[in-house]
């Protein structure tokens, strides 16, 4: 699978770009602020329905317009898919494939699958746990539809229990029957969530190693270790003990969306003893191991964008990037970058078709065959 062409209309800086990409490698080169990240942006918001950066659609609307449009053709399975997505300030967010809209954007989720490796993957590290379990969810959610259907549904029993808490209070009145009802789909849908969280965690580590000792040429020994409620006893159980704790703080206080991830460095959180470049090549290694994970689980290669990854990372460690990306094992990469020689440098080791796009002030042009 990959992305043939993409149109852009008022997104972010963008006004209007229309760009044909390689089906192996694309560049975009250009000084920070340019516009580079957006461009990579658009093409995640045509795999997830949104921005990596700004959760808040209507502030991707360029400055001082009314509307934005993202539209991306690709070739799927020997299929051509159109995506088009389209948002006016103050309306409902238009999502299509071949111009039939969907009902429902989870429905979208998992069609084109893709993977990111980006600065702002650094809060996982040192954010908080709701980072790390967003970042989970939208991994197995790409393959593993009754997950994202299961989760969905989970967070509505969550929010209508927390609700029922807080009107208890409020309304000096409480209905154990009415709170059963959410309690019994908090067990139902979160046993389901917490399983395929084990799984999911249990299968990524040993690829995650590998990545890390390839990338660091090292043997330093890294994990992720799953903190869950779940493992402490039945569920259903804990919510029944905590049944007066809830009431008193007026929330949920058990279940899967208490999840943590322990990422570690030997045995020590890398958060607190890791170095930049640890942390980085740590983020990156993690990364590639999903993009290992998904091509199984969804039968076809993902989209893999790199951008800005080279920052903080010593020369053997981009080398030891660049020998990675290189080998067929991956398919169609787009790439960013301020430092030309790191592009020319891929370029060269990959010896595949390659496209070399300058960004500026929001403007982007094809450079592939300007002299350097």
């Amino acid at each position: 699978m990959y992305l043939e062409s993409i149109s852009l209309l008022n997104f972010k800086n963008l006004e209007e770009v229309d760009l044909l990409f390689s089906s192996d490698l694309n560049c975009f080169i250009g000084n920070n602020g340019a516009g580079k990240t957006n461009l990579m942006d658009a093409i995640y918001y045509l795999s997830f329905c949104k921005s990596f950066l700004n959760p808040v659609d209507g502030l991707n609307i360029r400055h001082e317009e009314d509307f934005f449009v993202i539209q991306g053709k690709y070739k799927r399975q020997d299929t051509d898919e159109v995506i088009h997505c389209g948002l006016k300030r103050g309306q409902k967010k238009s999502f299509k494939r071949n111009k039939k809209e969907y009902k429902k954007l989870a429905e979208h989720i998992g069609l084109l699958p893709l993977i990111i490796i980006t600065p702002s993957d650094s809060d996982l590290i040192t954010g908080g746990s709701d980072e790390r379990r967003k970042f989970l969810d939208a991994l197995i959610s790409q393959y593993d539809q009754a997950y994202l259907d299961a989760l969905i549904r989970y967070n509505r029993a969550l929010l209508q229990r927390n609700k029922l808490l807080k009107q208890f209070v409020a309304e000096r009145f409480y209905s154990e029957e009415s709170l059963e009802v959410w309690s019994d789909q908090l067990v139902h849908y979160g046993e389901q969530i917490h399983a395929k969280r084990v799984s999911y965690i249990q299968s990524l580590q040993p690829i995650f190693q590998q990545y890390y000792e390839l990338i660091s040429s090292g043997k330093e020994q890294i994990g992720m270790i799953h903190e869950s409620q779940l493992y402490e006893g039945d569920f259903a159980e804990q919510l029944k003990a905590n049944l007066q704790k809830d009431r008193i703080l007026q929330y949920t206080t058990v279940g899967i969306h208490k999840d943590d991830i322990l990422f570690n460095l030997g045995e020590y959180p890398i958060k607190k003893l890791g170095s930049q470049g640890q942390k980085k090549t740590y983020l990156v290694a993690m990364k590639l191991a999903q993009f290992d994970f998904i091509k199984k689980m969804a039968g076809m290669t993902p989209i893999l964008l790199l951008d800005d990854i080279f920052d903080k990372l010593d020369k053997n460690r981009v080398e030891q990037i660049v020998k990675l990306v290189a080998d067929e094992h991956f398919g169609q990469i787009f790439i960013t970058d301020t430092n030309r020689e790191h592009l020319d440098q891929i370029i060269h080791e990959i010896k595949a078709d390659a496209k070399i796009f300058r960004v500026v002030d929001g403007t982007v042009n094809d450079v592939t065959n300007e002299k350097k």
